[in-house]
């Protein structure tokens, strides 16, 4: 019999395979070029088709996804005035020249001879209209919109009517002064030029001390025949201003928008204390709606001053009590900016010679820290004589105001005072945080 294979055996047997190892060949010098030219035309390809759909594909996702990029408004910028000082000229001794007296006195006699008609008249003030209709295309109505309901939940929309004077252009935007009631409740705002184009406005930036705001419309929305008339007044020099000028009232001066007045400045009174700053005030023979806005302008149409509300210690009421624009004007850059004015928050006067013999320390004296604004709140008081500001002395009004003109909201200041104790007079320090007006 023959013997059968075990098959278990069989199978552990190690069997032995032919396996051959493939070599590529080396590619040639011709071969690599050719390879490296159809890669780079290959990635040029792929790198002009990524272009292309990037292109055509950006507006839509701007649009669908809300990116679309918003280019920066460019700054305005108000130079500010020096204050103009008067000078008093000394009377001549000497006799006037035989040449230049008969002159003047020939000027003399023709004034005084002179007789006014009533065409003298129309002219003056047919000038004074041209002048007046002019300004008044850069005069504005504010629509202050507030929506609300009824008892019935029905939705009612009531509007409140300001004037405005545009004050600022840039490429994108014009910059519009109004009164602060115009939109400091309003949902929503519109602007009204004088030709009748009405458009969206969005308040800049506001002063809750002056009572005054800036409110910005795009130029984009503006009809080509409204950009043209409406052009920004020429911001005047208020500091030339004098008693018995004449000045003219715009905005609302009758309570009533677009309205209009004339008369004479009566009084000027300079160093008025106001809030971080001194001012000086007009009072002028006019109508004047401090609420609705009322602009003054000057007979060559420029921009003067607005109408300020009337207080118990004013020398008359029966006049407009007009703010200078040119003590306004650094505050006014700000605005149009969208920047918030720096506040400190006191009413102060400078220690004079008088109260230095009695006692004071140099400085400036505190007549009132107003409340719930900076100063107050870091705990300075009536009273207190503050001498230096941030390392900075502070003898002067003028030192204090140079020193508001560098600060910048937010700002964490160093405050040393002068307090008076029982006896004498104790250094204190303060840190005060500098808000927006």
């Amino acid at each position: 019999m023959q013997e059968q294979q075990n098959p278990k055996k069989e199978s552990g047997r190690k069997r032995r395979f032919i396996t051959e190892k493939v070599v590529r060949q080396p590619l040639t010098r011709g071969q690599i070029l050719k390879y490296m030219i159809v890669l780079i035309l290959a990635a040029a390809l792929f790198g002009a088709v990524a272009a292309v759909s990037f292109v055509a594909a950006r507006p839509l996702a701007d649009r669908y996804l809300g990116e679309e990029e918003t280019e920066e408004s460019p700054s305005v910028s108000i130079p500010k005035d020096e204050v103009a000082e008067t000078t008093t000229v000394a009377p001549t001794t000497s006799e006037p020249s035989s040449e230049t007296e008969p002159i003047e006195e020939m000027v003399e006699s023709a004034v005084r001879n002179y007789r006014y008609s009533i065409d003298d008249v129309v002219d003056l003030y047919g000038s004074l209209r041209e002048q007046m209709q002019q300004v008044r295309q850069s005069i504005v109505v504010v629509h202050s919109v507030q929506e609300d309901v009824d008892w019935f939940d029905n939705p009612v929309e009531t509007t409140g009517l300001y004037s405005g004077a545009i004050i600022a252009a840039t490429t994108q935007e014009l910059m519009i002064l109004t009164p602060d009631e115009a939109v400091e409740q309003a949902d929503s705002i519109r602007v009204a030029f004088v030709d009748g184009n009405e458009v969206d406005g969005r308040m800049k930036q506001r002063d809750s001390l002056s009572g005054m705001a800036v409110v910005s419309v795009k130029l984009e929305d503006l009809a080509e025949t409204t950009k043209e008339i409406a052009q920004p007044l020429v911001l005047g020099n208020s500091y030339m201003v004098q008693e018995g000028d004449l000045v003219m009232a715009v905005g609302a001066p009758a309570g009533i928008v677009r309205s209009l007045d004339y008369g004479l400045v009566s009084c000027l009174v300079r160093n008025v204390q106001m809030t971080d700053q001194l001012a000086r005030v007009l009072y002028v023979h006019i109508h004047a709606d401090d609420q609705l806005g009322t602009f003054l302008v000057n007979t060559n149409g420029e921009l003067i001053g607005w109408a300020m509300s009337m207080e118990e210690d004013d020398v008359s009421t029966d006049m407009a009590k007009v703010m200078g624009i040119s003590d306004y004007k650094g505050i006014l850059e700000n605005l149009t900016n969208g920047l918030g004015a720096p506040c400190f928050g006191i009413k102060a006067q400078e220690v004079s010679e008088t109260m230095g013999d009695q006692g004071l320390p140099s400085g400036i004296y505190v007549l009132n820290a107003v409340a719930d604004r900076p100063a107050y709140k870091a705990g300075i008081q009536n009273g207190d004589v503050i001498t230096a500001i941030d390392d900075r002395e502070i003898v002067t009004m003028k030192d204090f105001l140079s020193v508001m003109d560098d600060l910048s909201c937010g700002q964490l200041v160093n405050v040393v005072v002068q307090r008076y104790g029982r006896e004498y007079y104790t250094e204190l320090e303060f840190q005060v945080t500098i808000e927006a007006r």
